[in-house]
């Protein structure tokens, strides 16, 4: 291509102004060093994991079963990952929602408060956590009046 064709091209007539690569990627660089003072702080959310459970007040919700849907969200802190991006330095989220469907689906409870709380339990001791919020929600609770879902939330800080 001639030169005039590149000068009808926009922004390339003033490459000069530009910073080089190498530039930018030291001042990515400085970046980093200031952010290993300061690491911001990450909460990981996830919500609508589906699960078919065993969980319920009758019996027919323990023995037929059906789906809940669990929300988290987990206080990870100041996390490493802000600055390396390495999987290694923050919580795996897939490994968290395998250990939840475990969790959820190994035995059943009478109430989903008693559910959230072995799930939070867990997830703050198999977990570098600040914290951790849980959610249940019935899609279809068996009671006789129409509602749209029945959930319950529970709140751990670590070292609770």
């Amino acid at each position: 291509m001639s030169d005039e064709g590149q000068a009808d091209r926009p922004g390339r007539d003033d490459e000069e102004e530009h910073e080089p690569l190498e530039d930018v990627e030291s001042s990515y660089e400085d970046d980093d060093e200031e952010d290993e003072d300061g690491l911001e702080t990450v909460t990981i959310e996830i919500s609508g994991l589906s699960l078919y459970t065993h969980h319920g007040v009758s019996e027919a919700e323990r023995e037929i079963g059906q789906r809940l849907l669990i929300d988290l969200r987990l206080d990870v802190g100041e996390s490493d990952a802000t600055v390396t991006d390495r999987i290694e330095d923050t919580v795996d989220y897939g490994e968290v929602c395998q250990l939840v469907a475990l969790v959820a689906q190994q035995r059943s409870y009478r109430t989903l408060e008693r559910l959230c709380s072995a799930i939070a339990d867990r997830l703050l001791s198999d977990f570098e956590l600040d914290g951790v919020w849980v959610k249940a929600s019935k899609p279809e609770p068996p009671i006789p009046l129409p509602v749209e879902d029945v959930s319950v939330e529970v709140w751990r800080e670590a070292g609770e």
